[in-house]
This record gives C-alpha cells, sequence and structure tokens, in this order.
C-alpha cells in the first residue's frame, strides 16, 4: 500500500522542466533598464565618495556605506544581464550583419561592468553609461527608431541616449 501511495505522490509531482526560447516576450526589449542600472551605478559611486571625505564613520555610515556597495554591485550586475539578454535573444543575423562589432561592444560592457562592482572608480562608471548608450544606439537603429541624448533629469545628471518617439 505504502508502495502505491509513494508511486502516485511520485507521478504527481514529477513533471518536465519548461523553457521558452527567450527571457522576455518577443518584441519587448529596450536597454533604458540597463541605461538606469549604470546610472545608479554612478550615483551609488558618488554617494560611496561623498562618505570617503570623512575622518571616522558613524555606525550607521558603516551600515550606509555597506548598503551602497552592495546595491552599486547589483546594479552593475543588472546592466550586464540585460544586455546580455537583448544582445542572446534579440540580435539575430540581420543586426549582427549591421553592427559587426556589437559582440566586442557586448564584451566591452560586460569587462566594464565587472570593473564597477570591483572599484569605487567614477570613471569607469561614466565609461558604462556610455557603452550602454552605444548599445542603445546600436539597438534602436535595428529598430529604425532615432534617438537623441539627453541628460537625465536626476542625479548623476549624466547623458542618456533615449527613442524619438512620435
Amino acid at each position: 500500500m505504502l508502495h502505491l501511495l509513494t508511486s502516485k505522490l511520485d507521478s504527481l509531482l514529477s513533471f518536465e522542466q519548461a523553457s521558452a526560447h527567450c527571457d522576455i516576450p518577443c518584441k519587448i526589449y529596450d536597454p533604458s533598464g540597463a541605461q538606469v542600472a549604470a546610472l545608479s551605478v554612478i550615483r551609488f559611486i558618488d554617494l560611496i565618495n561623498e562618505l570617503d571625505g570623512k575622518a571616522e564613520l558613524t555606525l550607521a555610515e558603516q551600515a550606509q556605506l555597506s548598503r551602497l556597495v552592495r546595491e552599486k554591485e547589483i546594479h552593475a550586475k543588472k546592466v550586464k544581464d540585460e544586455i546580455v539578454v537583448m544582445w542572446g535573444d534579440y540580435f539575430k543575423q540581420p543586426q549582427f550583419d549591421a553592427y559587426p562589432e556589437i559582440s566586442q561592444l557586448v564584451h566591452t560592457i560586460l569587462l566594464t561592468g565587472s570593473a564597477c562592482k570591483q572599484h569605487i572608480d567614477r570613471d569607469k562608471a561614466v565609461a558604462l553609461l556610455n557603452l550602454v548608450n552605444e548599445f542603445a544606439t546600436a539597438f534602436w537603429s535595428t529598430k529604425g527608431v532615432e534617438v537623441f541624448t539627453a541628460t537625465c533629469p536626476y542625479p548623476p545628471s549624466e547623458s542618456v541616449v533615449y527613442p524619438k518617439l512620435g
């Protein structure tokens, strides 16, 4: 009896793993998530560097520093994840033909994202944003969408590539 019950339970609990070819629904790709994450990395580094000027940190400031470093690293990884998904799922042969350097750009973004996780160098974070903006320009071009560059309206007030939407 126990064997029969165990067998039935196993069959109820066993199922094949489902998988999809894309991480998100087809045609829903947008580099803005990577851009906001890159802007966040810059802002976290700015906030970390504000604490750096103090001779001694209070316990609350030490806790804030820990959180800032953690969030900086999470957002640097988010940049990498967002770019990899778009590169891996959206870019196909026609896009690679139009932008043969896109794989090298993605590799550079990944390396720069890792550098931002390892350091608190604002220049590295700005370089990451610039690379992501370059990727965004190529991405929107493959969709036939014009872009423009503007300063984001919040700190860190850096230049961001935006799509011109009708």
